[in-house]
């Protein structure tokens, strides 16, 4: 199993939680998801990439899509990413009721 594939199995049920929740969701919610998603991505490129380039970790090319940001595999930004979609999806759905979308 490649960490492409891995990852995508991880992103659609992180993006089903999110879309569940959408709905719930305060107003600004889409900006914030998408500025806390870029700042994890940030600080993925930058610490993946030093501690790879510290012989922390490495990933085998046969397992991974072959694009890197920096040292980092592609394939690993795909947890940030799931993290804020399923961390705002279950916050919107476990919420009070009272939310409205408005974004």
């Amino acid at each position: 199993m490649t960490y492409l594939l891995l990852s995508a199995v991880f992103l659609a049920a992180a993006a089903a939680v999110a879309a569940a929740g959408w709905r719930r969701a305060p107003r600004g919610h889409g900006r914030a998801v998408l500025a806390a998603a870029a700042a994890l991505v940030v600080l993925t490129a930058v610490f993946d990439t030093v501690m790879i380039a510290v012989g922390l970790f490495d990933y085998r090319d046969e397992h991974i899509w072959g694009v890197r940001i920096g040292l980092a595999p592609v394939e690993d930004f795909a947890y940030p990413i799931a993290a804020v979609l399923l961390l705002s999806g279950l916050w919107n759905l476990l919420g009070p009721r009272e939310r409205t979308h408005a974004d």
